[in-house]
């Protein structure tokens, strides 16, 4: 579970305040998989980084009973001077996971290659988002957070990346967010609209769907 409570997240963009979180309550039940839907801009990734705790909000408070992964795809936390081996040795410590069994896997799913013991620096984006994603899926969350994973790689890639999320998904919960609303409707059975900073939530992801339509439209 996870709750938002009064949450507010703004800040100044190009001189004008910008409201991503307005006083937010909401929950997110366990062991469901929620669509997280909103139009370009609303704030959705940083809404994201707020639950997983690599981006502070203005106030309020997030509150869980689980423990939630760091947005999948995001490479940000990584240090670009160490090789993606030694990043993911250094997530294993983070957590508490079997070092060894966690560098096999990512090795395995990544698909790096020899650039697995190359700094992250010299990585494309795509390789350092196949890097993020390997790791987060290595290791096991009651939540997942997910940012657009399924735009990484190519078509092989990304059967494998659904097939994993897809075991993944049915011991644990997630917050998914996709431009594909195809993608969305077949991932998620519940749903939640962002728009001008509300957040309303719905058990039916296809309810949810038809809310961020009509904004879309309006």
């Amino acid at each position: 579970m996870i709750a938002l409570q009064n949450l507010t997240k703004t800040y100044r963009l190009r001189g004008r305040r910008k409201i991503v979180a307005d006083n937010i309550n909401a929950v997110f039940p366990s062991r469901v998989s929620v669509g997280l839907l909103g139009r370009n801009g609303a704030g959705k990734s940083t809404l994201l980084k707020m639950i997983a705790g690599t981006a502070d909000p203005t106030s309020g408070e997030i509150l869980t009973d689980g423990q939630i992964s760091f947005p999948v795809g995001f490479a940000g936390s990584f240090h670009p001077d160490m090789t993606g081996a030694q990043n993911t040795r250094f997530v294993a410590r983070i957590y508490g996971a079997n070092t060894d069994a966690l560098m096999a896997y990512v090795d395995d799913f990544a698909e790096l290659g020899s650039h697995f013991h190359l700094p992250i620096r010299s990585y494309s984006s795509g390789m350092r988002s196949r890097l993020a994603f390997g790791v987060s899926m290595g290791l096991a969350f009651d939540t997942y957070l997910i940012d657009e994973i399924t735009a990484v790689g190519d078509a092989s890639f990304k059967r494998k990346s659904k097939q994993v999320f897809t075991d993944r998904m049915s011991r644990a919960g997630s917050i998914f967010v996709s431009h594909s609303i195809g993608m969305v409707r077949e991932m998620c059975t519940a749903g939640a609209v962002l728009e001008n900073g509300k957040l309303d939530y719905f058990d039916d992801i296809n309810e949810a769907i038809e809310r961020h339509s009509y904004n879309m439209r309006a």
